[in-house]
């Protein structure tokens, strides 16, 4: 069965089931969120089905606290900086004509180079044995492997990293926890659930009660884990079911879990506009911590007023975690686009403001 046949066939089996109350499923993978978005899926589901952006996209929730000092570390000179190339654009609060991103650093003549994987990090470091080599690293587990994997193989010594890594599964279970809690079901994220495995959003089902699938990013597996979570809801039970098998084993990917544990430990972390979630966070552990960039470096961030907020008016924190939809922002296609990104939401290719822009939804 072809893949458009398959999504058609998942389809008909939503349209087909019994008639019920309003769902509000949350999604929690900005992966997902693209593919719902540029395939139209929300519009083809039953009326009263609402499918919400989750805390799915890290760039929009890095500290912007590590942010700052890893413009700082760039305009102090000497330093190479490399990020991911979300980063670079990603704005933090500064006073008018102070360099506010790294983009502005590097326009400014800091060394600041966007890359692809933690292996151009390595390489960068060494072309240039004899500079230091930061390597900014903001992600979910799906990057955070890789970097631990990088750690554990040896890099050069003149690489640190200055980590801003997060769990995804503490945000969901925060969200969950909150008395004005509105949601009836999840769509748990097939990027981490890859490395971190099904089994790790059990506790929706079992602490929460509520349904729980693991999708990939085609439309039959999505379609196949709204399934799930509307039969599971129409017929009062939860469980967890995992509808990307094709990938996803129960356990994860052994060999990264492995290496997360060996070279890094969880502790208590900042999010931006949301504050701090415990064991939400990475930091190296043991002997790694001597590539902590913050043990290396004296990091000199000017101080600022709105530290760890969102930009002024800027609604990307109550977006992140699904209380608004990215449209129903202040700043979203005014002030804020893609071209003249205000918040991170907008910045990010995980980011709901910019999926939603890309997708052709304009503002109210």
């Amino acid at each position: 069965m072809s893949g458009e046949a398959e999504a058609r066939l998942w389809l008909d089996r939503i349209r087909a089931l019994p008639p019920g109350p309003p769902v509000a499923i949350m999604n929690v993978c900005g992966g997902h969120e693209r593919s719902l978005s540029m395939l139209g899926l929300r519009a083809l589901l039953p009326e009263g089905v609402r499918i919400i952006p989750g805390p799915g996209c890290p760039v929009c929730v890095c500290p912007e606290e590590d942010l700052a000092d890893a413009i700082a570390l760039a305009m102090a000179g000497g330093v190479t900086l490399v990020a991911f190339g979300d980063m670079l654009r990603v704005p933090i609060n500064a006073p008018k004509g102070e360099v506010a991103s790294l983009a502005a650093a590097r326009a400014a003549g800091a060394d600041v180079r966007p890359i692809a994987a933690p292996q151009d990090a390595v390489a960068i470091a060494r072309a240039a044995p004899s500079r230091p080599v930061v390597f900014f690293v903001a992600g979910f587990e799906t990057t955070t492997a890789p970097v631990a994997a990088m750690l554990a193989e040896g890099v050069p010594d003149n690489l640190s990293v200055l980590l801003a890594a997060r769990l995804t599964w503490p945000a969901v279970a925060m969200l969950l926890a909150e008395e004005d809690n509105a949601l009836d079901a999840l769509v748990a994220p097939g990027h981490v659930a890859t490395v971190m495995g099904a089994e790790e959003w059990r506790f929706v089902a079992e602490r929460h009660a509520l349904p729980v699938a693991v999708a990939g990013f085609s439309a039959e597996s999505l379609l196949a884990a709204i399934y799930s979570v509307l039969r599971q809801k129409r017929e009062g039970r939860a469980f967890l079911d995992n509808c990307y098998p094709e990938l996803v084993r129960p356990e994860g990917n052994p060999t990264a879990r492995r290496l997360l544990d060996e070279v890094m430990e969880v502790t208590d972390a900042a999010w931006r506009g949301i504050g701090v979630i415990p064991r939400s966070g990475f930091a190296l552990r043991g002997d790694w911590r001597a590539h902590d960039a913050r043990a290396r470096h004296v990091i000199a961030a000017p101080p600022r007023r709105r530290a760890g907020e969102m930009p002024p008016g800027c609604d990307c924190a109550s977006v992140v975690l699904g209380r608004r939809q990215p449209d129903q922002c202040r700043l979203y296609g005014r002030a804020c686009t893609p071209r003249h990104p205000v918040g991170p939401c907008m910045v990010s290719d995980e980011g709901a403001c910019h999926i939603w822009w890309q997708a052709g939804v304009r503002a109210h």
